[in-house]
């Protein structure tokens, strides 16, 4: 067992406004961490060559994919599979999201952009 402290909670951005990403836990099938964006920021990312899955703890915002957005918010779940294009955008509230990756993120190399 590993109790993961901090994973999912709020912390600002050195510089105020761009997004972060900590990693909490890494293992061959899986890896978690915290991403956060804040209120008004940007989300950088690229697709992924692993499958993704989204839990929001905090904040409001848009996830938008090829095929449509959704409205992401406290207890929000979304799957995203691995090389999907995906962003979070109108980011209204400062957003906290358990990033959960399967296989552990980077371990099938990097995905074209």
């Amino acid at each position: 067992m590993h109790v993961i402290e901090g994973a999912g909670r709020w912390v600002p951005p050195a510089d105020g406004t761009s997004s972060r990403y900590e990693e909490h836990l890494r293992v061959p099938d899986m890896s978690l961490g915290t991403y956060r964006i804040p209120a008004g920021g940007t989300d950088g990312q690229n697709p992924h060559t692993e499958d993704e899955v989204y839990v929001v703890t905090a904040g409001r915002a848009r996830l938008v994919t090829p095929d449509g957005a959704a409205p992401v918010g406290p207890g929000s779940v979304v799957f995203v599979p691995a090389g999907e294009e995906h962003r979070f955008v109108d980011v209204t509230e400062d957003l906290t999201v358990l990033v959960f990756f399967g296989p552990a993120e980077g371990l099938r190399g990097q995905a074209a952009t």
